[in-house]
């Protein structure tokens, strides 16, 4: 670490230097963030309060909330206090924290996507056996599983970047420390930490496509399988909102990562990292309940309990 003393602070540019524009943007985050913490924290609430929803499906949803929640959260309300107050400076550590942070969750994210892939084969392509195949120990299994591995490739990456030297160049054009921005800070050779950057980021996102596609590809056979358009229907709604979620989720990290950072535009990566960063964490919950009949069915009830509660306490 010897080598990063030169830099104590980094300056984040943020989307845009116009001063016109820094009120409006703030009003447009600061609404989607606050969707985005009512959305998902609304979701592990709602899953906790009924028992209706104390299934794996559901388990892994609110760990999907919770990973949307905890990495719109290492940034947004940064982005937010640069455009309110102007002040764009960011100190080391908390560059590497919020790096560490952010990472970390998204990688959970990830590899919560291709547990929730597993769930989904089991329920559709082995339903007599679903109970004694995803069961308590398995979902408690592959969600601890997903936390070890997303926080170790976190810390592999923060490592990686952190280790290079910067030689007094503090600058970041970006509006937060996301990797390749950081890296590219970097006045020696950086191609060693770039192949460790693009060799983690698709081993990683590989890995949880592979378990993707494969169950969906037994899926697709089992659906195809089915003799009665409405088992074929019911069986595809069970999957509709996972594999929306992974369509949005993989395009744009395959996009922003799975490429050399010679090959980034800033500016570009800048509008795709607000599509993951702050839009993705705020739809997720959306997809979700919008075409769940049970999730809908499950916030009319909690509504109603709180509406009589609220009765009774007047």
């Amino acid at each position: 670490m010897e080598n990063n003393t030169e830099v104590t602070e980094f300056i984040l540019l943020g989307l845009t230097s116009a001063p016109e524009l820094q009120v409006p943007l703030f009003i447009i985050f600061t609404l989607i963030y606050l969707i985005t913490v009512v959305g998902n924290l609304g979701m592990i609430l709602l899953i906790l309060l009924d028992p209706r929803l104390h299934t794996p499906m559901y388990f892994f949803l609110s760990n999907l909330s919770l990973a949307d929640f905890c990495y719109s959260t290492a940034v947004t309300p940064k982005v937010m206090a640069g455009l309110l107050t102007g002040d764009k400076i960011i100190s080391y550590s908390a560059c590497a924290a919020q790096m560490f942070f952010f990472v970390a969750f998204v990688a959970v994210e990830n590899f919560v996507l291709a547990s929730m892939a597993y769930d989904r084969y089991a329920a559709v392509c082995k339903p007599l056996h679903y109970t004694t195949t995803i069961t308590t120990g398995v979902c408690a299994f592959l969600a601890i599983v997903s936390y070890v591995f997303a926080f170790l490739t976190a810390s592999i990456h923060v490592g990686n970047t952190f280790h290079l030297s910067f030689c007094m160049l503090n600058v970041i054009h970006h509006f937060f420390c996301d990797i390749p921005a950081v890296m590219s800070l970097s006045c020696f050779d950086r191609q060693a930490s770039e192949l460790i950057l693009v060799v983690v980021a698709s081993f990683n996102i590989l890995f949880a496509l592979l378990v993707i596609l494969i169950s969906y590809l037994f899926i697709f056979i089992t659906i195809l399988k089915m003799p009665s358009m409405e088992g074929y229907l019911k069986a595809f709604s069970t999957c509709a909102s996972h594999l929306t979620t992974i369509s949005i989720f993989y395009g744009t990290v395959i996009f922003m990562y799975a490429q050399p950072s010679s090959s980034h535009s800033m500016d570009t990566d800048k509008i795709t990292s607000v599509f993951y960063a702050m839009i993705i964490p705020m739809l997720n919950p959306m997809v979700y309940s919008l075409r769940n009949k049970v999730v809908k069915s499950a916030f009319t009830k909690v509504v109603k309990k709180a509406k009589q509660s609220l009765g009774c306490t007047s």
